[in-house]
């Protein structure tokens, strides 16, 4: 039996190709690539010293560079050029690329097309880690060989031999890998489509053309699973079968009911969990559960299996994630919410007061909504990063009570001490920026990194001995970075 390496090597054994961008999927690529015995090109426009972690992971493999910009001569007689997701494949090396016969491809496409498992795909502007990891820990629970990947975790290619035609493949998928993607998952869910990352997509539409992809070459027998609180997602028509889930009202699916979450096939009632059993803070977190609970239904999963993993599931890093407490206050790391909308599901998810740290690179959102929010909700507010002005404006211009106080820093560290300063006990300080990181950070897991670290290594105000100065760190913590 040939193996999908086996494959995939004699389609690219000594065929020239392109691999664009060297972040997380493209250094798995090109490892890939090189490995089955392509001549591999790897292509960035930023510079050597800016991607010195991604250069020393491929040390040592037959691999040419082409860093800190685009020449033309690395597209040219080139059988295919592998795209990095957030590249938009309108540019003009690329364009060119085509014109002279190049085939344009992906990590995505590539895995897709090589992948002999069973593959779900799970979507959304909010929501898609936790679901896609939780749907992750339902099969689990059930017993099923799971790999969960895509867009979070370890990129799957590299392990595309230990797949095989039993196993289920969960796979978080953004807007940038779909777009152009000629392949749907048998299982394809989209949980919520709301303005985000209009800083690379023109506009809503072709956003949401993006997040529709998803379904959009499934088979009659496949499944559809579509949130029917989003008018977005609720307005589909896929070609196939389809479940729902809802926080508002019963559908066929899974909602909420009182104060359970509930499973209903047919005229079949089932209580996948009380809200109770929940451990995870937000009505939000509710609505992921409900889209896992859909989602594992239409894999096979049972209900006791979804309960068991609903019941376990204490979260993913970066994501309300409670980092540590000191003299009183709670410090919660929530980097992933990268747009306003994010940041003010972070905002409702707490009754205690909150000092929120708010900033980074803007995405070109409306903010109005969010301003109202934080004057209603903060008592203190910290800015940081690029967005600074635009959030300040936002906040200023928004109805609502008296304005929090606002404070401005320069850097994470500034923004905790600030923070902190701002902070009595019963408070919780967060981190909900509303904005990308990439104004300072790598991404957004370098910043809730940056942020646990800060408070990792605050001192108490009183009452510890100087060997015991840092805050109490909860379940999930990470080493200092």
């Amino acid at each position: 039996m040939r193996l999908p390496s086996d494959i995939a090597r004699e389609r690219f054994a000594g065929k020239r190709v392109t691999v664009v961008g060297l972040a997380r999927e493209g250094v798995s690529l090109v490892r890939f690539l090189a490995g089955i015995g392509a001549e591999v090109t790897a292509n960035d426009h930023s510079s050597a010293e800016e991607l010195a972690t991604a250069l020393e992971s491929l040390a040592g493999l037959p691999v040419r560079f082409a860093l800190g910009g685009h020449p033309e001569e690395i597209f040219r007689d080139v059988e295919t050029v592998f795209v990095s997701p957030g590249v938009p494949q309108q540019l003009g090396f690329l364009v060119e690329a085509r014109r002279q016969g190049a085939t344009l491809s992906s990590e995505t496409q590539l895995f897709f097309e090589l992948c002999r498992g069973k593959l779900v795909g799970i979507t959304g502007s909010s929501g898609k880690t936790t679901t896609t990891s939780l749907v992750g820990e339902m099969l689990k629970r059930a017993g099923m060989p799971v790999h969960v990947g895509g867009n979070i975790g370890v990129p799957l290619l590299e392990k595309i031999d230990q797949i095989g035609t039993e196993d289920w493949v969960v796979l978080e998928m953004s807007s940038f890998q779909l777009e152009t993607l000629p392949y749907s998952p048998g299982i394809g869910a989209i949980l919520n489509v709301t303005p985000n990352h209009l800083d690379r997509h023109d506009d809503m539409g072709s956003y949401a053309a993006a997040k529709w992809n998803m379904l959009s070459h499934q088979h009659p027998e496949d499944w559809a699973i579509l949130s029917a609180d989003d008018p977005v997602a609720s307005g589909l028509k896929p070609v196939g079968r389809s479940l729902g889930f809802s926080l508002e009202r019963p559908v066929d699916g899974s909602y909420l009911e009182g104060d359970r979450i509930v499973l209903r096939r047919g005229s079949a009632v089932e209580t996948v969990c009380d809200v109770s059993q929940v451990q995870l803070r937000g009505r939000h977190n509710l609505y992921n559960v409900a889209a896992a609970s859909a989602i594992a239904s239409a894999v096979g999963v049972s209900v006791e299996a979804m309960k068991n993993a609903v019941v376990g599931f204490r979260g993913v890093a970066h994501r309300l994630e409670i980092v540590g407490e000191l003299d009183g206050v709670i410090y919660c790391n929530d980097s992933i919410a990268t747009a306003p909308e994010r940041s003010m599901a972070s905002l409702r998810s707490f009754d205690e007061p909150i000092v929120l740290i708010a900033g980074g690179r803007d995405k070109h959102l409306p903010m109005e909504e969010w301003g109202a929010l934080i004057r209603r909700r903060v008592k203190a507010l910290v800015l940081l990063g690029e967005a600074t002005p635009l959030i300040e404006r936002a906040v200023l211009e928004a109805p609502g009570p008296a304005l929090p106080p606002i404070l401005k820093a320069v850097t994470m560290v500034e923004a905790v001490d600030l923070a902190r300063g701002a902070a009595k006990p019963g408070d919780v300080v967060l981190l909900a920026p509303g904005g990308t990181s990439f104004d300072q950070f790598k991404d957004f897991e370098e910043r809730g990194d940056c942020f646990r670290h800060c408070v990792r290594n605050l001192a108490p105000r009183r009452g510890r001995s100087a060997g015991d100065s840092r805050a109490t760190v909860g379940v999930g913590d990470y080493p200092d970075t």
